[in-house]
């Protein structure tokens, strides 16, 4: 997709995202305020913010937080939500991912949740993430992860794609973290977990029935001929269910 149909996805999307339960599920908050909050923070950088839940939970730990989003509503929606929290440390901007309006140097922290699988290409990503953090800086990545197996990640992310024509790719654990590191990034922990989800919830933050009611019935199928897709794709009481993967890494920026 180019830039003006991702804005436009997303801007539809804005208030579903905002308000779903799956992006406002404390596990992944609080594990990434955690490891903001273990880092001696000056500034710190939410890339591709959305309506700003992450950028809430982690601002009181940062002497300022930058937020970053390629739409505008989200943008909006992330500088309403630190003026009704009372957060009075933090902007928004609207810029591109790939080229960042800030000097070279400028974050001690950069954080990010469920962007890269939206990133077409993410070695230009990180470099310029790279470009903009400090020396020894930290990034802290929170995204879902596709099975190892190759057929079980294409299935799986073709159905996301039906879901949602922003979304690229969702990697691999170990794509994931050999995409960090070529990209200059040290990797010093990660944490693991799953998340159940619903077709119903998962429909409605994309608001779009005219996708959403023929995707219903290709995983309704696939998941009775037993194809999992690696997200043990499953049928319970005429409902579709499914288990997201997450993976929460924390690396070290290297310069030099």
């Amino acid at each position: 997709m180019d830039k003006q149909q991702v804005q436009k996805e997303f801007t539809r999307q804005a208030n579903g995202m905002a308000n779903a339960p799956a992006f406002r599920s404390r596990t992944v908050l609080e594990r990434m305020a955690a490891l903001v909050a273990a880092c001696p923070v000056r500034r710190a950088l939410d890339l591709a913010c959305g309506p700003g839940i992450v950028a809430e939970v982690v601002a009181p730990f940062a002497s300022e937080l930058v937020g970053v989003d390629l739409t505008p509503a989200m943008v909006r929606l992330a500088a309403q939500r630190f003026t009704d929290s009372g957060l009075t440390n933090g902007r928004f901007l609207v810029a591109p991912a790939e080229q960042l309006p800030f000097a070279d140097d400028s974050f001690a922290v950069v954080v990010t949740r469920l962007s890269l699988h939206h990133f077409s290409d993410i070695p230009q990503v990180l470099a310029e993430v790279r470009r903009v953090m400090a020396p020894q800086g930290t990034l802290i990545v929170a995204d879902l992860i596709s099975a190892e197996d190759p057929d079980e990640a294409d299935l799986h992310n073709a159905l996301e794609q039906l879901r949602d024509p922003s979304h690229v790719r969702m990697l691999s654990r170990t794509a994931l973290r050999s995409v960090l590191e070529n990209a200059g990034f040290a990797v010093q922990s990660e944490e693991r977990w799953e998340q159940e989800r619903s077709f119903g919830e998962w429909a409605q933050i994309v608001a779009d029935p005219s996708r959403t009611a023929p995707l219903l019935q290709v995983m309704k199928t696939l998941a009775r001929s037993g194809q999992q897709a690696g997200i043990n794709l499953r049928e319970v009481s005429n409902e579709v269910q499914f288990t997201h993967t997450w993976l929460l890494v924390k690396a070290m920026c290297r310069k030099g």
